[in-house]
């Protein structure tokens, strides 16, 4: 008897312990400043709110750098030339302020062109204006913003569409509620951009290409190694005299010819090869 009564006693406050429930998850602090289309999955999508949220962060610092320095900053020459920064920066602030509702990034490729080789993503064309999608290789090889100036990337030698940000802002410009047909491709890779600016072409502060190069080269120079930046090439030997001359201090806070005939009409090469479509 006693012995029943013990193991009563024992088993009690087992009895009492409540079922085992399954934890309801917590909300994602991760928020895409970009609608991101079911198609996605939950990884797919977490990976590009993040990667879209580092392409308002680029452009926000580019904003901030032209604000500050206006044409006065060597780098905003070098890229502009002398044009007025007004353009310039109505370019970035539609990233950061612009109405996002006619927008939408997909991961379901329905044209079929994420099967093509090479191909990282596109924006839609004529099948859906204000939709781009994104193909599988971008996941796998576009980086983070925190990687800008490591694993030999330099600002010269490297493609802007190393990082999702600068990628994603390119693929932006293309949206019509977002370039509005003003922002488009006048050059062509980092000697491209700067013919433009030599030449003080008023496209200059609406070419895509040029406006990705910026970006990066002041978020370089700024924030990833300040007053430093990685242009890389023979320019990274004289940044640091035409430092010192402007006074300018960092912001806080595939043969070619057989190539070009299997490149379908939508479609434009970058340099080092890279087949971009639109």
């Amino acid at each position: 008897m006693q012995f029943l009564t013990f193991a009563l006693a024992l088993a009690a406050p087992i009895a009492a312990l409540p079922a085992a429930q399954s934890p309801r998850p917590l909300e994602d602090p991760v928020k895409s400043p970009f609608p991101i289309h079911h198609s996605c999955n939950a990884t797919e999508q977490r990976q590009l709110a993040i990667a879209l949220q580092e392409t308002v962060d680029l452009v926000s610092h580019a904003k901030t750098h032209i604000l500050r320095w206006g044409n006065e900053s060597s780098i905003y020459r070098k890229y502009f030339g002398d044009r007025p920064s007004l353009t310039a920066i109505g370019a970035y602030d539609i990233i950061i302020n612009g109405n996002a509702d006619n927008i939408l990034f997909r991961c379901d490729n329905p044209d079929g062109n994420c099967a093509l080789d090479g191909w990282a993503g596109h924006w839609r064309g004529a099948n859906a204006t204000d939709e781009t999608v994104i193909c599988e290789l971008s996941y796998e090889v576009r980086r983070s913003l925190s990687t800008v100036c490591g694993l030999g990337y330099t600002i010269s030698e490297s493609e802007t569409n190393t990082f999702w940000a600068s990628d994603l802002l390119h693929r932006l410009y293309h949206m019509p509620a977002i370039g509005q047909g003003l922002v488009e491709h006048y050059a062509d890779g980092y000697e491209g951009v700067l013919e433009l600016a030599e030449g003080n072409r008023t496209e200059a502060v609406h070419d895509s290409e040029t406006l990705q190069y910026f970006a990066l080269e002041v978020y370089a120079y700024d924030v990833v190694v300040p007053g430093v930046g990685c242009v890389g090439g023979d320019e990274e030997e004289t940044s640091d005299d035409q430092n010192e001359e402007t006074g300018e201090t960092p912001v806080e806070d595939q043969d070619d010819e057989d190539t070009e005939e299997d490149i379908p009409e939508n479609c434009h090469t970058h340099e080092g090869g890279e087949l971009h479509c639109t």
